[in-house]
């Protein structure tokens, strides 16, 4: 319990100090103040009991009618706070799930942990992105709907108890095995002890659904991404005709969801067989429990009723726990995981051990003593020791499964498995891969990314498609793009993905199989109209085949035995004449 509360806390102080946070805190008071406002009608109501049945009592006819005008009167003021606090909650709910969402977006973001989730296999972690979208979601709304009601129950109870205090003058007086027993005021004392046993039978039966619930969350995000997954590669599927495959595996991921459903349903069953029960005969209780008073002419039928309404608001008020036990048991999921989510994030950002990196500001690149392994860790044949100088251009060779594309993502700084020393030159690194991406957006959007759309003139994105051969797409309205993008093919990706390299102008570009959908006489014109677009940077090429268009290069053979070179490392860098 202690942990789950130091969740909610932590969560929620993210809410109050993001962007909009304070503003919600301030909204969150003044709901506050609205459920006292609430508190002084159900006071009222409480008084107005008395008043209206001892009225009928009486057949006071005038008096009664005045007590209906009276009731209406509360009612209208009762929707009024209402309806304010639920306007107020929406607007709290908004703030604080935008808050809590980019704190969680700063976190995922940061230091690229969703790379690094992705290919850690420690953390444990599954579907961040619903972590982000839906729990962020489920938090805040759990929050500030119970957070609120146990707020203002707190202030309740106090108030609904003094009056059921006042009330109850009268004791109960019975004999039980020749002993005379006397409760004063034993309503006062009834409703904890009533309410107490309800909610320790409730905890004990309804605990387990907490982390079913958290379980159920998990198999539903993960038949959902699987059914992305499908979208994303429809092509691919209808081509190996794979719908028996994929039905395959959405019957079996769905199954785990029912699976789970079933027990969760069990389980919920078991709970309603005391709770509701306990829902449908909470409100008669007190009347019960008073009859002896009234039966003995201690209090008049308004007194009953009045005492009847006390009783039943301190019992309703005490009840909180027991009737918000489904949503409490959401909102501990919900905080669970988002701080499993949150813990995860930060740790994946914080530094590990792996090859060392270091900036050195010189105009070279520099690989010693370089051994890559896998996040399982097994160790990739090793990297020769390698100088790189800036403006050069370098032909990476190696078979398959040498891990010429994790030397790449090294490079870049993002692979964490192995040892030796990377040095990084100054200037900006870009690493292109084999399969592009192509951000949601308009081709404006899009070819500029990750740049702001409004930072690129229009000219310059004209001439960068030109360069790649994809002066067509120009221009292209919103609609246009998003038709046009669903059919380009995975040539065309890459020249689009090489012709935002163009507008990027990186000091250091690695092409990582990027262009192995072209062509030779595509990919000699491409990688030309690169090496003239961009003369000082220095390109450095992963490919199975030896690139065409880049005149005079250096063929690097990774999987070939080192030699030794003038720079004094182990290298198996050697001059080639020049191809295409």
């Amino acid at each position: 319990m202690r942990a789950v509360l130091s969740q909610i806390v932590g969560l929620t102080r993210l809410c109050i100090a993001g962007p909009g946070g304070k503003v919600g805190a301030l909204y969150f008071l003044l709901i506050f103040g609205l459920g006292l406002a609430s508190v002084q009608v159900m006071v009222r109501l409480i008084s107005w009991t008395a008043d209206f049945y001892n009225a009928l009592q009486k057949l006071d006819v005038d008096g009664a009618l005045r007590q209906i005008a009276i009731f209406f009167g509360l009612i209208a003021i009762s929707v009024g706070l209402h309806l304010s606090s639920a306007y107020l909650r929406k607007m709290v709910q908004i703030r604080w799930r935008r808050a809590l969402t980019e704190a969680a977006l700063d976190r995922w973001l940061a230091g690229k942990a969703y790379w690094h989730l992705r290919e850690r296999t420690d953390h444990g972690l599954d579907n961040p992105d619903q972590r982000i979208a839906e729990d962020c979601r489920i938090f805040v709304e759990k929050l500030t709907i119970e957070g609120m009601e146990l707020a203002t129950n707190s202030v309740a109870l106090v108030t609904y108890v003094s009056i059921l205090w006042s009330l109850s003058t009268f004791a109960l007086s019975f004999s039980l095995f020749g002993y005379a027993i006397e409760i004063p005021r034993y309503m006062v004392w009834a409703a904890p002890l009533y309410v107490a046993i309800a909610t320790f039978i409730t905890h004990g039966l309804g605990r387990p659904l907490k982390a079913l619930n958290i379980e159920q969350q998990r198999r539903e995000a993960d038949f959902r991404f699987s059914l992305v997954r499908l979208r994303e590669h429809v092509e691919a599927v209808a081509l190996a005709n794979g719908e028996p495959a994929e039905r395959r595996l959405f019957r079996e991921r769905f199954g785990a969801i029912a699976g789970n459903w079933q027990r969760l349903a069990n389980r919920e069953l078991i709970l309603g067989f005391f709770t509701r029960p306990y829902f449908q005969t909470v409100l008669r209780i007190p009347l019960f429990l008073a009859l002896p008073a009234y039966l003995a002419g201690r209090v008049t039928f308004g007194g009953l009723m009045q005492i009847g309404s006390a009783f039943q608001n301190v019992v309703t008020t005490l009840s909180w726990f027991v009737f918000s036990y489904r949503d409490l048991i959401e909102l501990a999921a919900a905080a669970s995981r988002l701080s499993h989510f949150m813990r995860a994030a930060e740790g994946a950002a914080a530094p590990v051990a792996g090859p060392a990196l270091h900036k050195t500001g010189e105009a070279r690149l520099r690989l010693r003593d370089l051994m890559l392994a896998t996040p399982a860790g097994r160790h990739l044949a090793p990297i020769p020791n390698l100088m790189l100088e800036a403006g050069g251009s370098y032909w990476l060779a190696a078979p398959s499964g040498h891990g010429k594309s994790t030397l790449a993502k090294a490079i870049a700084g993002l692979w964490i498995y192995g040892e030796g020393r990377i040095e990084q030159p100054e200037g900006r690194i870009l690493v292109l891969p084999q399969q592009p991406y192509l951000p949601l957006g308009d081709l404006r959007t899009t070819l500029a990314y990750p740049q702001s759309p409004e930072a690129v003139d229009d000219e310059r994105l004209r001439e960068a498609l030109a360069a790649v051969g994809l002066e067509a797409l120009w221009p292209l309205d919103a609609e246009g793009w998003m038709d046009m993008r669903r059919g380009l093919s995975g040539g065309e990706r890459q020249r689009f993905a090489l012709a935002r390299a163009l507008l990027q102008e990186p000091d250091w570009l690695v092409l990582d199989e990027a262009t192995s959908a072209l062509d030779a006489e595509s990919e000699a014109q491409v990688l030309a109209a690169l090496r003239q677009a961009l003369p000082a940077s220095a390109l450095i090429l992963i490919a199975h085949r030896a690139p065409q268009g880049l005149g005079s290069l250096r063929m690097i053979e990774l999987a070939r035995p080192p030699s030794r070179a003038d720079t004094g490392l182990a290298t198996a860098v050697v001059q080639v004449e020049p191809v295409g």
